[in-house]
């Protein structure tokens, strides 16, 4: 059910139950094949991550919004949520069967992350409200000719740009450093700590070690982290990263500012490392994740929407189409800061009735 997840699979959700304050675990249904449909919930209230906050995104948006209480659908951490089948099952049936089980609930619910195609299936098997657009999803394709075909790939401005980037952090004299996650726990928080500070969100480096103790504690091996070296010094920056079912996830990163070198460390750290990993393990796809999604995109990242989906048969949003519709054109806008990333989105036909019409 998860092969292709990982933040669906057991581990991660083993990972998100032991920082989360809440109990946890999944909707299951039955099939009529003998097979199974679920998908991870979280009992919610007390919002320990701003992203995963409904109330307050559905204010900000001018939409009515459900009290911050209910069930989460999907992990408390990674941005990613799936509607999970055994291999071959009716995506319908699971959809509705799904449903059904949240309505015997009797708790508001809301899955926070999806991709189109699970908010397009659970839309037909009864879930009355429109979906909201939460976040650009940035992806990039590994070409079987690797690193090379990735590079021709893009214009010729930004093939000179990706040179120049890889040639001046080659020259700055900079160590890569590679291995497991537990053996940097302490190391890649404090990084980690500066470059949310950078970015509004501020907790001690204590927070940030606890939460990659836990994730160390269990991915395993499978958390891996690439550190960027002055040598003799303490690391600048960190990437960590895991490979699982065929995609390499870019899960978290951080930079110690005042002292780069300004040789597009960032990059080379987040995009082309990793990218060069995963043509090495035979991965297919690196996901990127939703921050810094412009830069990706202009890197020939492709950008995948994220919803948010009320799933309760009689919630607050079921009668708010037009308002929806609204916000998401103009969400879709605010993500959309240039004519490059607009060419960039992979929104699928399915959503042109969740917006206003063009």
């Amino acid at each position: 059910m998860t092969a292709d997840f990982l933040y669906s699979s057991r581990r991660w959700l083993a990972f998100c139950a032991e920082m989360s304050s809440m109990p946890s675990g999944a909707v299951t249904a039955e099939l009529s094949d003998g097979g199974l449909a679920a998908l991870p919930v979280a009992l919610a209230g007390g919002v320990e991550n701003p992203f995963y906050d409904w109330t307050a995104i559905l204010t900000a948006r001018g939409l009515p919004a459900p009290p911050p209480f209910g069930l989460l659908a999907g992990p408390g951490h990674g941005y990613q949520t799936h509607l999970l089948t055994t291999p071959g099952a009716d995506r319908r049936e699971a959809a509705e069967r799904l449903r059904a089980a949240f309505d015997e609930a009797g708790l508001p619910a809301m899955a926070m992350f999806l991709g189109t195609p699970d908010v397009a299936v659970l839309r037909q098997a009864g879930v009355r409200a429109l979906p909201v657009l939460l976040q650009a999803d940035a992806w990039l394709r590994v070409p079987a000719g690797g690193w090379d075909e990735w590079l021709g790939s893009l214009s010729k401005g930004r093939r000179y740009t990706v040179r120049s980037e890889v040639k001046r952090f080659a020259e700055a004299g900079y160590e890569i450093i590679e291995g497991s996650l537990r053996e940097w726990t302490g190391v890649a928080a404090d990084l980690l700590a500066a470059t949310e500070a950078k970015y509004g969100h501020a907790h001690p480096a204590g927070f940030y070690e606890r939460l990659l103790t836990a994730q160390a504690k269990h991915m395993g091996e499978e958390a891996r982290v690439a550190l960027c070296v002055p040598p003799g010094e303490p690391p600048v920056g960190y990437v960590l990263y895991h490979i699982y079912g065929g995609t390499l996830y870019v899960r978290s990163a951080g930079f110690d500012y005042p002292r780069l070198r300004g040789v597009a460390e960032y990059f080379n750290l987040v995009i082309y490392l990793p990218l060069r990993r995963a043509v090495e393990a035979g991965a297919r796809m690196v996901h990127t994740g939703i921050e810094s999604t412009d830069a990706k995109a202009l890197r020939g990242a492709e950008l995948r929407p994220l919803w948010m989906l009320e799933l309760s048969r009689d919630g607050v949003l079921a009668d708010h189409e037009k308002a929806i519709r609204t916000a998401n054109s103009r969400t879709a806008a605010d993500l959309s800061a240039t004519p490059f990333m607009e060419k960039s989105w992979r929104w699928g036909e399915e959503t042109a009735d969740w917006f206003e019409p063009p």
